[in-house]
């Protein structure tokens, strides 16, 4: 079995590390009956979802449309290059 050591890692949590934890993952997730008995979120989601579909979209330079096309063809024209360039990465 490997050591958790050589990866930089601990061992066991010791008894505060699990209390801290498991303090914080209750912090985090609401309890299952909560959740059963249709719990409400902390705000609404909403506005910031219309601020989201208002804000302007991305536009794409014709640029990288020609740059994306260029190398298209190329792996089209020459299909032995496209392994050769994984191999590279």
């Amino acid at each position: 079995m490997k050591d958790s050591r050589k990866d930089g890692l601990k061992g066991e949590l010791n008894e505060d590390e699990f209390a801290g934890m498991r303090k914080k993952l209750r912090d985090a997730v609401p309890a299952l009956d909560e959740l059963e008995n249709g719990v409400e979120l902390r705000r609404d989601l909403w506005p910031d979802m219309l601020r989201r579909l208002e804000r302007p979209r991305v536009r794409v330079p014709w640029f990288d449309w020609a740059l994306l096309a260029t190398a298209g063809a190329v792996a089209i024209i020459f299909p032995a290059l496209i392994p050769a360039l994984l191999y590279h990465l």
